[in-house]
């Protein structure tokens, strides 16, 4: 399993990023995929989750309206677009696949909101 995240940066607040993650060596499209983030000196937090098809996907309380997350299983990739960015959103970004008792991270992405 390889999960390869692009797509952070610096942006000023109220601004928006799309974030991307590849994912490789397993049946992408049979599997709800995840959107975690840590920020320094916190617990890594959920984020957003999707369905493996892409019908059901639900998000974290504090990114209810901003953040969209979208899968193509195409292209085996899974994105989060995120809007009205706020400084507290400052984090590393991880894309997430869960089977059974095995969890599988990419390396992350680094999102940083200030002006």
């Amino acid at each position: 399993v390889q999960l390869v995240e692009s797509g952070g940066g610096l942006v000023q607040p109220g601004g928006s990023l799309r974030l991307s993650c590849a994912a490789s060596g397993f049946t992408f499209s049979g599997y709800a995929m995840n959107w975690y983030r840590q920020s320094p000196g916190k617990e890594r937090e959920f984020v957003a989750t999707i369905s493996s098809a892409g019908g059901v996907r639900n998000y974290a309380d504090f990114v209810k309206g901003r953040f969209t997350i979208s899968r193509d299983n195409a292209k085996n990739t899974v994105y989060l677009q995120m809007h009205s960015l706020k400084p507290e959103d400052t984090a590393m970004y991880y894309c997430n696949l869960k089977n059974g008792p095995w969890a599988y991270w990419g390396q992350g992405t680094q999102v940083t909101v200030s002006s």
